[in-house]
């Protein structure tokens, strides 16, 4: 029996002691679409980034043909004939496509003086042609398309003699015609031998192209089946067969608490597509959705961060305009960005300066002087209410755990007094007992009447937290969800549907 083009056997990988890939076991034969699937963190694009010499594995075996290989780099795995598209294109804007496809490698006259254009040109064109592309090699990348660009970057790949080609989410920006063309050049490959590792999210689209699927799931792989003959429900089952902790938990009903904020027909072009929720007081609304649904996009255009095409924002049934952060906080709109350390701390200052920073000028006194005092006592107060652990107001901020740190950056929205709260991937970078912290204090806010969105990855934690579900696929609403009936399944089934829902 003739080996496959790759194997991979028993593949562990950790990153500072966080175990991210455990045993993972996968094949992939020439001339094949092999789909990769599973939720947000579940391995997969770190299972490609030690294929493709990005990461080094900690254990287990690679075989290229049946034989033993180490991939210790990006050069060395492209020597290997192994290639990666990444979602986010590896691509020089200021570049032709030609100078892309073989930059560091280009040919040259002269003994080397001199950069022979024509045959760089003609390579490009070559490998347009095997792909049947009309593109122009001369043509400056940042001009192009992104499924152009996308092609470029195939292109480029294939120039290394690639006969692994992986790529991430390749559809993720492209519409009807330009996904049918890729499928049509992958079609292409597949035939000329060439073995595809597809990673999505989006099941009408594996079902087209993909030969064979393998799950994974909390950094194992969990099967691998013939795409033909299963079901998209099967599939679902294995991408969420974890089963959730128990807890007690009430959900309130606040159907008769007042809309604080109402977002209608929300658009921008490319990103958001006609997003329309409302939000009450007292209630936690989570935000679901596959990696490049919308999510937080949302957030920040509802927040200022982003511009938008289209659309109106309510606030407690009032139209307003919001340009920016600072009209948002105006409206008393909290945004708790997903990169706290980023967008929400300031890693350089002490606790009480970061808790105090929204509302630094009430602190001025006769326009003159900071009243340090007040800062402090004000400080200490947040410490006390949010049981921040922290030797003193005094502490550099970056010397926290990650738990900690976020509920330094929630003081600070309480004390700007905003009573609309997003919360952006709130435990990510968290550890389990600092989640249940963070999780209670959510469900505290909540009860003393702050309105919350809550958006996430890890579905166990929308269910635990929210009192409905709006899940979002590809920049629009696909449905929503009560609390007593969202299940992992049936958000992840709205997840990878691209048309809306109707709700009764």
């Amino acid at each position: 029996m003739t080996a496959p083009l790759v194997r991979v056997t028993q593949l562990s990988k950790a990153f500072a002691g966080v175990r991210a890939l455990e045993q993972v076991s996968f094949e992939l034969q020439a001339g094949e679409v092999h789909a990769l699937m599973g939720e947000n963190g579940a391995g997969k694009s770190t299972l490609m980034k030690v294929l493709a010499g990005i990461h080094a594995r900690d254990a287990g075996t690679i075989e290229l043909d049946g034989q033993p290989v180490d991939i210790p780099s990006p050069r060395a795995a492209q020597a290997l004939g192994i290639g990666i598209v990444h979602q986010e294109l590896n691509l020089m804007p200021h570049l032709s496509a030609a100078q892309n496809i073989f930059i560091g490698r280009e040919p040259r006259r002269l003994g080397g003086l001199w950069l022979d254009e024509d045959r760089l040109n003609a390579g490009a064109r070559a490998l347009f042609e095997r792909l049947n592309l009309q593109l122009d090699p001369r043509v400056r990348v940042g001009d192009l398309t992104v499924a152009r660009q996308q092609m470029v970057e195939i292109a480029k790949a294939l120039s290394h003699q690639s006969r692994v080609l992986i790529m991430d989410e390749p559809t993720a920006a492209l519409n009807t015609q330009e996904v049918a063309d890729l499928f049509r050049v992958l079609r292409q490959l597949r035939g000329e031998g060439v073995g595809i590792v597809y990673i999505s999210h989006k099941m009408d689209e594996l079902q087209q192209i993909a030969d064979r699927v393998t799950v994974m799931r909390d950094g194992r792989s969990i099967a691998t089946v013939p795409m033909a003959g299963t079901s998209t429900d099967e599939i679902v089952r294995m991408m969420v067969g974890r089963t959730l902790d128990a807890w007690d938990r009430v959900v309130p009903d606040t159907s008769a608490h007042p809309v604080v904020l109402e977002v209608r027909h929300l658009n921008r072009r490319g990103v958001l597509k006609d997003v329309s929720f409302s939000l009450r007081r007292g209630e936690i609304l989570g935000f679901a959705g596959l990696m490049g649904a919308g999510r937080t996009e949302v957030a920040r255009a509802v927040f200022g961060a982003d511009p938008i095409d289209s659309g109106e924002i309510r606030v407690h049934g009032k139209r307003v305009g919001i340009r920016s952060p600072q009209q948002a906080v105006a409206h008393g709109i909290g945004y708790l960005s997903e990169d706290r350390k980023h967008f929400g701390l300031a890693t350089g200052m002490d606790v009480e300066t970061n808790i105090a920073l929204t509302a630094m000028p009430s602190f001025v006194r006769a326009g003159l002087w900071l009243d340090a005092a007040a800062m402090r006592s004000t400080a200490e107060g947040y410490v006390r209410r949010l049981g921040i652990r922290t030797p003193s107001v005094q502490q550099p901020v970056r010397l926290l755990s990650g738990g900690n740190q976020q509920k330094v950056v929630v003081a600070k929205w309480l004390l700007r007094d905003c009573d609309i709260l997003f919360f952006d991937e709130p435990t990510r970078g968290i550890d389990v007992g600092a989640k249940a912290e963070i999780y209670r204090l959510l469900t505290q806010l909540a009860s003393e009447g702050k309105a919350i969105v809550v958006i996430s990855s890890e579905l166990p934690e929308v269910l635990r937290l929210s009192h409905r579900v709006l899940v979002m696929c590809e920049g629009r609403v696909t449905g929503e969800l009560a609390a007593a009936e969202a299940t992992q399944e049936s958000i992840m089934q709205l997840a990878t549907r691209r048309e809306a829902v109707l709700q009764p």
